[in-house]
């Protein structure tokens, strides 16, 4: 029988999350740079700007942020 998660474990999936959305915002925004045919330069620096864009959006929805809850 599987009991209960502990709070650790529910750090480590909330940690998880939160970088893989972050991740994935920042993907998006070189993948869409890439799309529109970018320079490597361009397609890096909007991946970048996607990454800060997730870290925000994460900021704002966990007032957490990144930290363990």
């Amino acid at each position: 029988m599987v009991g209960p998660t502990t709070r650790e474990e529910r750090r480590t999936a909330s940690r998880r999350f939160k970088l893989a959305f972050v991740v994935l915002v920042g993907l998006s925004g070189g993948l869409i740079a890439l799309q529109g045919g970018g320079s490597l330069f361009i397609v890096l620096l909007a991946a970048l700007a996607g990454l800060l864009v997730g870290i925000i959006m994460v900021a704002f929805a966990f007032p957490s942020g990144l930290r363990e809850d």
